[in-house]
């Protein structure tokens, strides 16, 4: 047995065979990237990705449905984040609060799903994922399914209602996200973006909570 094996694992915490399946995800997708930036996405076949990380074709196909997902598995993570900060959030919170909350704690720690990230690796991944229409046609998929999960957590009588709001919220986000990836693109570091980021986010969210029902806001 090995000492993995043999360690308690904590309530809640992922067992031996879900942290190796999460191993797997990593390398493969780690060692596709790689590829993908040294080369282009277009340029390398799923074989090559498959020959690189050690596994057959097919088993690479088992983890990860489309040569996109080997690159928007960076984002599986975040699909439900939404949704998770409404279901979790303070009883006294409302969801809009929590979530804006959130994006401006993202903004602070430089996240780079908040755009406001200038680590060398982040700005050529970016440039990858934007770059490559096949990547953004994928993540869009990704988004739909983030309001489909944030919509469920809103809740209410009228789903139309909390998928409206939660497509609203969504938008929001991906905007925000937008406009300060052009900025780091563009050369500018995220501390010179950081002020403007956070102006911006605030700004955004009031809009939101002028114009969404008192429930969602």
């Amino acid at each position: 047995m090995t000492d993995e094996e043999s360690t308690p694992r904590a309530p809640g915490a992922p067992g031996l065979r879900e942290r190796k399946k999460q191993r797997m995800y990593q390398a493969v997708s780690e060692a596709a990237i790689a590829l993908f930036l040294e080369k282009g996405f277009e340029k390398v076949p799923v074989a090559e990705v498959a020959a690189a990380a050690d596994i057959s074709k097919p088993t690479l196909f088992r983890y990860f449905p489309t040569k996109e997902d080997l690159v928007l598995h960076r984002f599986a993570d975040h699909q439900d984040e939404a949704a998770r900060v409404v279901t979790t959030r303070p009883a006294k919170r409302t969801p809009l609060d929590a979530l804006q909350r959130h994006f401006l704690d993202g903004l602070e720690r430089q996240d780079p799903v908040t755009g406001l990230c200038d680590h060398p690796a982040v700005r050529a991944f970016h440039r990858l994922l934007y770059g490559t229409p096949s990547l953004v046609a994928r993540l869009y998929e990704y988004q739909d399914h983030s309001e489909q999960t944030l919509a469920e957590a809103l809740g209410g009588d009228d789903p139309l209602t909390a998928r409206l709001a939660a497509g609203q919220i969504i938008a929001v986000q991906r905007i925000l996200a937008m406009e300060n990836w052009r900025r780091i693109d563009a050369g500018e570091s995220a501390d010179e973006v950081w002020p403007d980021a956070v102006a911006a986010a605030n700004r955004a969210f009031g809009q939101l909570r002028s114009g969404l029902s008192p429930k969602h806001g």
